[in-house]
């Protein structure tokens, strides 16, 4: 039958993972053997078409077998979509950088990170940053990261502020934007230009996760056909109510699922 073996289809006689593992030289009791996106410990028969990535514990793996590997967990087929998506991340705060990170974990293909800050100290208890990268510009601090973590990602950054005037012509190439700004006036203004000037892009925003309030509060709502909106909507920061990693961070989720599901082609909350 014919198997994927790290990216490579094989001709193998093999009837199960573990004959298949054996027949390759892996252990199949110390060695990561994936099973269309699922760890396998245990023996299971192959089908024609099955999609396995056999890992050696504690060996860096060859170039050309890298990118199959870091995709392994995904469920079949869906990192071939969003290797060729696109999305646009504007702000690179505790939303920006989490959403970033996640998306490359994802195997998106094309990042385009906008920001115009740079990273200081207070940054630290909710976005995704060290203390190496104090200082730095946030759109270079992720890309950094973002190079560490899956290095097929392209990464494109704009170090620029985003007004109403130059809004349009900085998200040109993009048709799918995760709005992270701070500023209510910022995530209103980007919002009604994008969607009032184009009909072929679609915006995730977000609205409230400050505090440390219940995650299950925290929700994705669809408005309209190309706007979908993130939070509690109502835990907004102030004194008294900071902005802290865990709800943050859960907030974010909620935008790259969403991401991903709209590469995917799901539209419907």
């Amino acid at each position: 039958m014919k198997v994927k073996v790290n990216g490579k289809q094989i001709q193998t006689q093999a009837q199960t993972l573990f004959a298949l593992a054996m027949e390759l030289n892996f252990n199949t009791n110390e060695d990561v053997l994936i099973l269309n996106g699922c760890h396998m410990k245990q023996e299971h028969i192959l089908s024609d078409g099955d999609e396995t990535v056999l890992i050696k514990k504690g060996q860096y793996p060859k170039e050309e077998e890298l990118e199959s590997m870091l995709c392994a967990r995904h469920t079949p087929k869906v990192y071939e979509k969003v290797k060729h998506a696109r999305v646009a991340v504007a702000g690179l705060g505790g939303l920006g950088s989490s959403i970033a990170l996640n998306l490359a974990r994802t195997g998106v293909g094309t990042l385009h990170l906008v920001d115009y800050d740079v990273v200081e100290p207070s940054n630290l208890n909710r976005q995704q940053y060290g203390i190496r990268h104090l200082g730095m510009r946030k759109t270079d601090a992720i890309k950094e990261e973002i190079s560490q973590i899956n290095p097929f990602v392209q990464v494109l950054a704009t170090n620029e502020k985003v007004t109403e005037k130059n809004c349009l012509q900085i998200f040109s190439g993009d048709t799918l934007v995760c709005e992270a700004f701070d500023d209510p006036n910022a995530k209103a203004m980007l919002v009604n230009r994008l969607l009032s000037a184009r009909k072929d892009v679609s915006v995730i925003g977000a609205s409230g996760m400050a505090g440390y309030a219940s995650s299950n509060t925290i929700c994705t709502k669809q408005f309209g056909k190309r706007f979908y909106v993130c939070g509690d909507f109502e835990s907004e920061a102030g004194p008294g109510m900071g902005l802290m990693a865990p709800r943050v961070a859960v907030c974010a989720g909620h935008q790259s699922n969403m991401a991903l599901r709209l590469i995917l082609g799901d539209e419907q909350v």
